[in-house]
C-alpha cells in the first residue's frame, strides 16, 4: 500500500498542505492577537495558534491520505519529546513544520512557510515546501527531481570565482565549538548572513538564487523538506564528518547544502578551518 501511495498522484499531499494553509495560517496572517503568540524556550522560540492548528490539521489530513503513517511535528514534539523517535521507527513518517519562520510570520513578514516530508527507515521520499503568503509551492520527489510551482528547478553552479552568498545558523544560538567553525564562513570569497526561515533558505539553494546554507542544529522538521529539495534539484549536502546528514540525528554539526558538491565541500572547508 505503501509503495502504491508513492507511485500514485502526490498532489493530493499538495492539496492537503494547501488546504491546512488556508484554514489555520492565512487568516491569522497580520491578524496575531497578544495570546496568540506564546515563548517557549524563550523570546526567539515562539509558538502561536496558527502552528498549533495547522499542525492539527495536517495530522488528520495525511494520515488519512496514507493510513498507518505517523507524525512527527515541532509542536507534538515539543509536547512529547518521545514521538521524535517515529522517525527510526517502522511505520512511514511525515515530517511537518506547520509554520516555519514563526518569527516573521508574528512579524507580519511573508518569509515564512509549511514544511512536510515523507521518509521511511530514516530515508527522505518526498517533500513540500509552502510559502502560502508568496504563493510558491516546490515539491520534491526522490528520483523524480524537483519543481516550484510546477516547473522544473535546478540549483547549477556558481560562476567561477564569485563570492558564495551563504545562510547561516546565528553564532548567538549555538555552543562555542559551533561558533566556532561558523566564524569560519567570514573568510575571503564568503558572505555569509544569519538565516531567515530555513525552509525558504533551502529553496533559495534549489532555485539557485543562494549557494549555500551552514546550520547547527538537525531537528527533522526544518531540515527534511529543504534536504531533498536541493538534493533532487541537483545540489550537494553532507556534515563536517563529510557523511550525508541522517535525519535520525547522531550528524556531526555543523552541516551544509549547497548548489552542488564542490560549493558543499568549500562551504565544509571553510567550517573546518574555523572549528
Amino acid at each position: 500500500m505503501f509503495d502504491d501511495f508513492l507511485a500514485g498522484d502526490l498532489t493530493v499531499v499538495e492539496e492537503a498542505v494547501r488546504a491546512a494553509a488556508a484554514a489555520e495560517i492565512m487568516p491569522r496572517y497580520r491578524q496575531l492577537a497578544a495570546h496568540e503568540i506564546v515563548e517557549k524556550s524563550g523570546p526567539h522560540d515562539l509558538v502561536t495558534t496558527a502552528d498549533r492548528l495547522a499542525e492539527e490539521h495536517l495530522t488528520a489530513s495525511l494520515t488519512r491520505l496514507l493510513p498507518g503513517s505517523v507524525v512527527v511535528g515541532e509542536e507534538s514534539v515539543h509536547a512529547d519529546p518521545k514521538v521524535y523517535d517515529a522517525l527510526g521507527g517502522e511505520a512511514p513518517v511525515w515530517i511537518v513544520d506547520p509554520v516555519d519562520g514563526t518569527r516573521q510570520f508574528v512579524r507580519g513578514e511573508p518569509g515564512f512557510c509549511t514544511l512536510v516530508a515523507l521518509a521511511h527507515h530514516g530515508e527522505l521520499l518526498a517533500s513540500w515546501t509552502y510559502a502560502a503568503a508568496l504563493d510558491e509551492m516546490a515539491v520534491a520527489v526522490r528520483g523524480r527531481g524537483a519543481t516550484l510551482n510546477g516547473v522544473p528547478v535546478h540549483s547549477g553552479s556558481p560562476a567561477p570565482g564569485a563570492v558564495l552568498e551563504v545562510a547561516m545558523s546565528h553564532p548567538d544560538y549555538t555552543s562555542d565549538a559551533q561558533k566556532r567553525a561558523l566564524l569560519g564562513l567570514r573568510t575571503e570569497g564568503i558572505n555569509a548572513r544569519p538565516c531567515g526561515s530555513a525552509g525558504l533558505e533551502y529553496l533559495a539553494v534549489a532555485r539557485g538564487d543562494q549557494d549555500a546554507v551552514a546550520f547547527n542544529w538537525e531537528f527533522a522538521w526544518d531540515h527534511a523538506a529543504g534536504l531533498l529539495l536541493v538534493t533532487e534539484a541537483g545540489g550537494a549536502q553532507a556534515t563536517l564528518s563529510g557523511a550525508p546528514f541522517r535525519i535520525i540525528g547522531g550528524n556531526a554539526l555543523p552541516f551544509t547544502a549547497a548548489r552542488d558538491e564542490a560549493t558543499a565541500e568549500r562551504i565544509l572547508e571553510a567550517l573546518r578551518a574555523g572549528g
